[in-house]
Protein backbone atom coordinates (compact mmCIF):
# COMPACT_ATOMS: atom_id res chain seq x y z
CA UNK A 1 0.00 0.00 0.00
CA UNK A 2 2.74 2.46 1.02
CA UNK A 3 4.78 1.47 -2.04
CA UNK A 4 1.78 2.06 -4.29
CA UNK A 5 1.24 5.51 -2.72
CA UNK A 6 4.94 6.35 -3.23
CA UNK A 7 4.79 5.35 -6.91
CA UNK A 8 1.60 7.41 -7.39
CA UNK A 9 3.26 10.42 -5.72
CA UNK A 10 6.38 10.10 -7.92
CA UNK A 11 4.23 9.77 -11.05
CA UNK A 12 2.33 12.94 -10.09
CA UNK A 13 5.61 14.79 -9.42
CA UNK A 14 6.95 13.68 -12.81
CA UNK A 15 3.79 14.96 -14.53
CA UNK A 16 4.04 18.25 -12.66
CA UNK A 17 7.72 18.58 -13.57
CA UNK A 18 7.08 17.80 -17.25
CA UNK A 19 4.26 20.35 -17.36
CA UNK A 20 6.37 23.07 -15.67
CA UNK A 21 9.32 22.51 -18.00
CA UNK A 22 7.07 22.57 -21.06
CA UNK A 23 5.31 25.75 -19.90
CA UNK A 24 8.24 27.68 -18.46
CA UNK A 25 11.25 26.28 -20.35
CA UNK A 26 11.21 28.40 -23.54
CA UNK A 27 10.45 31.68 -21.71
CA UNK A 28 12.99 30.89 -19.01
CA UNK A 29 15.64 30.12 -21.66
CA UNK A 30 14.95 33.52 -23.31
CA UNK A 31 15.11 35.22 -19.92
CA UNK A 32 18.52 33.68 -19.22
CA UNK A 33 19.90 34.38 -22.72
CA UNK A 34 19.47 38.16 -22.41
CA UNK A 35 22.20 38.68 -19.78
CA UNK A 36 24.09 35.47 -20.67
CA UNK A 37 24.92 35.57 -24.39
CA UNK A 38 27.07 32.44 -24.33
CA UNK A 39 24.70 29.64 -25.38
CA UNK A 40 26.51 26.91 -23.43
CA UNK A 41 26.49 28.97 -20.21
CA UNK A 42 22.82 29.82 -20.69
CA UNK A 43 21.92 26.16 -21.24
CA UNK A 44 23.91 25.16 -18.14
CA UNK A 45 22.04 27.74 -16.08
CA UNK A 46 18.69 26.51 -17.39
CA UNK A 47 19.60 22.94 -16.43
CA UNK A 48 20.62 24.14 -12.96
CA UNK A 49 17.19 25.74 -12.54
CA UNK A 50 15.47 22.52 -13.59
CA UNK A 51 17.68 20.56 -11.21
CA UNK A 52 16.60 22.89 -8.37
CA UNK A 53 12.96 22.26 -9.34
CA UNK A 54 13.48 18.50 -9.20
CA UNK A 55 15.22 18.70 -5.82
CA UNK A 56 12.53 20.95 -4.38
CA UNK A 57 9.76 18.67 -5.67
CA UNK A 58 11.46 15.56 -4.30
CA UNK A 59 11.96 17.17 -0.89
CA UNK A 60 8.33 18.25 -0.84
CA UNK A 61 9.14 21.87 -0.06
CA UNK A 62 6.12 24.16 -0.31
CA UNK A 63 6.23 26.37 -3.41
CA UNK A 64 2.98 28.08 -4.36
CA UNK A 65 4.08 29.86 -7.57
CA UNK A 66 6.55 27.70 -9.44
CA UNK A 67 6.97 30.12 -12.34
CA UNK A 68 8.03 33.02 -10.11
CA UNK A 69 10.19 30.65 -8.04
CA UNK A 70 12.04 29.39 -11.15
CA UNK A 71 12.69 32.95 -12.34
CA UNK A 72 14.13 33.82 -8.92
CA UNK A 73 16.42 30.78 -9.02
CA UNK A 74 17.47 31.78 -12.56
CA UNK A 75 18.19 35.36 -11.41
CA UNK A 76 20.33 34.08 -8.56
CA UNK A 77 22.29 31.79 -10.90
CA UNK A 78 22.78 34.62 -13.42
CA UNK A 79 24.09 36.93 -10.69
CA UNK A 80 26.46 34.19 -9.49
CA UNK A 81 27.75 33.66 -13.04
CA UNK A 82 28.21 37.37 -13.73
CA UNK A 83 29.94 37.89 -10.39
CA UNK A 84 32.22 34.93 -11.07
CA UNK A 85 33.00 36.20 -14.57
CA UNK A 86 33.71 39.67 -13.29
CA UNK A 87 36.15 38.38 -10.71
CA UNK A 88 37.50 35.22 -12.32
CA UNK A 89 36.40 35.07 -15.92
CA UNK A 90 38.55 38.00 -16.95
CA UNK A 91 41.57 37.12 -18.96
CA UNK A 92 44.94 38.55 -19.80
CA UNK A 93 43.43 40.46 -22.75
CA UNK A 94 40.87 42.07 -20.42
CA UNK A 95 43.50 43.05 -17.90
CA UNK A 96 45.97 44.46 -20.40
CA UNK A 97 43.58 45.91 -22.97
CA UNK A 98 45.11 48.48 -25.31
CA UNK A 99 41.96 50.59 -25.47
CA UNK A 100 40.59 50.19 -21.95
CA UNK A 101 40.63 53.55 -20.17
CA UNK A 102 40.18 51.94 -16.74
CA UNK A 103 43.44 52.06 -14.78
CA UNK A 104 45.17 48.70 -14.50
CA UNK A 105 44.86 48.44 -10.71
CA UNK A 106 41.08 48.93 -10.93
CA UNK A 107 40.79 45.96 -13.33
CA UNK A 108 42.27 43.57 -10.78
CA UNK A 109 40.04 41.71 -8.30
CA UNK A 110 39.16 43.91 -5.35
CA UNK A 111 41.18 43.25 -2.17
CA UNK A 112 37.97 43.89 -0.19
CA UNK A 113 35.95 41.19 -1.99
CA UNK A 114 37.22 38.37 0.21
CA UNK A 115 40.31 36.28 0.88
CA UNK A 116 40.29 34.48 -2.47
CA UNK A 117 40.08 37.76 -4.39
CA UNK A 118 42.80 39.33 -2.22
CA UNK A 119 45.02 36.34 -2.94
CA UNK A 120 44.34 36.55 -6.69
CA UNK A 121 45.15 40.25 -6.64
CA UNK A 122 48.46 39.67 -4.86
CA UNK A 123 49.44 36.90 -7.29
CA UNK A 124 48.55 39.06 -10.29
CA UNK A 125 50.41 42.08 -8.93
CA UNK A 126 53.54 39.99 -8.44
CA UNK A 127 53.25 38.49 -11.94
CA UNK A 128 52.72 41.93 -13.48
CA UNK A 129 55.76 43.25 -11.63
CA UNK A 130 57.88 40.31 -12.80
CA UNK A 131 56.65 40.69 -16.39
CA UNK A 132 57.36 44.43 -16.37
CA UNK A 133 60.91 43.75 -15.16
CA UNK A 134 61.46 41.61 -18.27
CA UNK A 135 60.56 44.44 -20.65
CA UNK A 136 63.01 46.83 -22.28
CA UNK A 137 63.15 50.07 -20.27
CA UNK A 138 61.36 52.15 -22.95
CA UNK A 139 58.38 49.77 -23.08
CA UNK A 140 58.20 49.42 -19.30
CA UNK A 141 58.34 53.19 -18.77
CA UNK A 142 55.49 53.96 -21.16
CA UNK A 143 53.34 51.13 -19.78
CA UNK A 144 53.86 52.27 -16.17
CA UNK A 145 53.29 55.93 -17.02
CA UNK A 146 50.07 55.23 -18.93
CA UNK A 147 48.55 52.30 -17.01
CA UNK A 148 49.71 52.84 -13.45
CA UNK A 149 50.40 56.56 -13.18
CA UNK A 150 47.42 57.42 -15.40
CA UNK A 151 49.27 59.80 -17.73
CA UNK A 152 47.95 60.42 -21.23
CA UNK A 153 50.16 59.71 -24.21
CA UNK A 154 50.35 63.46 -24.88
CA UNK A 155 51.61 64.04 -21.34
CA UNK A 156 54.19 61.27 -21.69
CA UNK A 157 55.30 62.67 -25.08
CA UNK A 158 55.68 66.17 -23.62
CA UNK A 159 57.67 64.82 -20.67
CA UNK A 160 59.96 62.51 -22.66
CA UNK A 161 60.18 64.18 -26.06
CA UNK A 162 59.15 60.89 -27.74
CA UNK A 163 56.43 60.97 -30.44
CA UNK A 164 52.97 59.70 -29.48
CA UNK A 165 53.02 57.04 -32.23
CA UNK A 166 56.30 55.67 -30.89
CA UNK A 167 54.84 55.58 -27.37
CA UNK A 168 51.75 53.76 -28.65
CA UNK A 169 53.95 51.20 -30.37
CA UNK A 170 56.04 50.65 -27.24
CA UNK A 171 52.93 50.19 -25.12
CA UNK A 172 51.53 47.74 -27.65
CA UNK A 173 54.65 45.56 -27.34
CA UNK A 174 54.48 45.77 -23.55
CA UNK A 175 50.83 44.71 -23.57
CA UNK A 176 51.57 41.77 -25.87
CA UNK A 177 54.30 40.59 -23.50
CA UNK A 178 52.05 40.92 -20.43
CA UNK A 179 49.27 38.98 -22.14
CA UNK A 180 51.62 36.10 -22.91
CA UNK A 181 52.98 36.07 -19.37
CA UNK A 182 49.62 36.36 -17.61
CA UNK A 183 47.59 33.90 -19.69
CA UNK A 184 48.71 30.85 -17.67
CA UNK A 185 48.27 32.68 -14.36
CA UNK A 186 44.68 33.57 -15.22
CA UNK A 187 44.00 29.98 -16.20
CA UNK A 188 45.44 28.64 -12.93
CA UNK A 189 43.50 31.16 -10.81
CA UNK A 190 40.26 30.34 -12.61
CA UNK A 191 40.81 26.59 -12.13
CA UNK A 192 41.56 27.09 -8.45
CA UNK A 193 38.39 29.14 -8.02
CA UNK A 194 36.33 26.48 -9.79
CA UNK A 195 37.71 23.80 -7.49
CA UNK A 196 36.83 25.91 -4.45
CA UNK A 197 33.27 26.42 -5.70
CA UNK A 198 32.66 22.68 -6.30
Amino acid sequence: MAESLSVTLMTEQNRQLTRMIAEQGPRLRNFIRKPVPNEADAEDLLQEVFFEVIETLRLGEPVTQWGAWMYQVARNRIVDLLRKNRLWGFDAEGLTGDNDETPLLERLPSPDAGPAEAYARSVLLQEIEDALDELPKEQRDVFVAHEIEGCSFKEIAARTGVKVNTLLSRKHYAVAHLRRRLRDVFHELSETREEQRS
